[in-house]
């Protein structure tokens, strides 16, 4: 029992909640009893993420637009949140959007759009609020990474570098903060049936070749909240990819291989 309440009353932070796996752990935190913030670009979305989230828990919920590329900004919704809710004790870096391209044809501006949300927002993030973690001498960090960070595949190659930087920036950030008393996981789920996938596979074949290994974000998101407040070092998922890319270290020749042919869906 005290497990599945161990976020209740804590300020649980949240980017990219409009939608996709950022809701979903906003309403797994609320049912726990967590005070969400709900942070993200569509206003319209957020506002009933928000009133969601207040059914859920019984008690508050806040919601703020916010554009993690904008550094003014948010700047400026840190400090709204620390006036209106109070310290933030765990913040969920979810905002972050792929598209499926070959490299050489993947326009400059969608590089850089690409690179400011997925990585340098999540940097931006984890700077200001683990600041002020670091100051109280407590706190956790998630942040959403992918198994597109352990095994490039064709068609993903920005993506993947995307998530590959948020990987290793994570893994550092961690080792920095373990003296602090704060926790940095890392969170590498394969494909999960969300709205991103309108972006990045807008005729949906990607998903439909996949089949049964695509994530539901209900369940993901109740991994990530169980994680909450605890030290654990990873989540992945599903296992098969796992375990694939673990193989792919040990035999990177065939693991190419296999990757630009076999396992190669898009």
């Amino acid at each position: 029992m005290q497990r599945a309440h161990r976020v209740r009353g804590k300020v649980v932070l949240i980017t990219g909640a409009s939608g996709g796996l950022g809701e979903q752990v906003a309403y797994a935190a609320a049912k726990r009893g967590a005070v969400v913030v709900a942070t993200a670009r569509r206003v319209e979305r957020l506002q009933a993420v928000q009133e969601r989230c207040r059914e859920l828990s019984g008690g508050t919920a806040y919601a703020y637009a916010l554009d993690v590329t904008d550094r003014q900004q948010v700047k400026g919704v840190l400090q709204r949140v620390g006036t209106d809710v109070g310290p933030v004790d765990v913040l969920v870096n979810s905002a972050g959007f792929g598209l499926f391209a070959e490299a050489l044809d993947t326009a400059d501006q969608v590089t850089e759009d690409m690179f400011q949300v997925n990585v340098l927002g999540l940097i931006r993030l984890c700077r200001e609020v683990g600041g002020e973690m670091r100051k109280r001498g407590r706190g956790h960090i998630i942040n959403i990474a992918s198994q597109a960070g352990k095994t490039a595949t064709p068609k993903s190659a920005v993506y993947a570098g995307t998530k590959f930087a948020v990987r290793g920036y994570s893994n550092a950030l961690r080792l920095e903060l373990k003296q602090y008393g704060i926790s940095v996981t890392t969170v590498n789920p394969g494909p999960i049936r969300t709205d991103f996938f309108a972006k990045a596979d807008p005729d949906g074949s990607y998903l439909a070749k996949l089949g049964r290994w695509v994530l539901d974000p209900g369940r993901v998101a109740e991994l990530i909240v169980e994680s909450m407040l605890t030290n654990r070092r990873e989540i992945n998922l599903p296992w098969p990819m796992e375990l694939g890319a673990r193989f792919y270290v040990l035999f990177p020749r065939l693991g190419d291989f296999l990757t630009r042919t076999l396992f190669n869906f898009k």
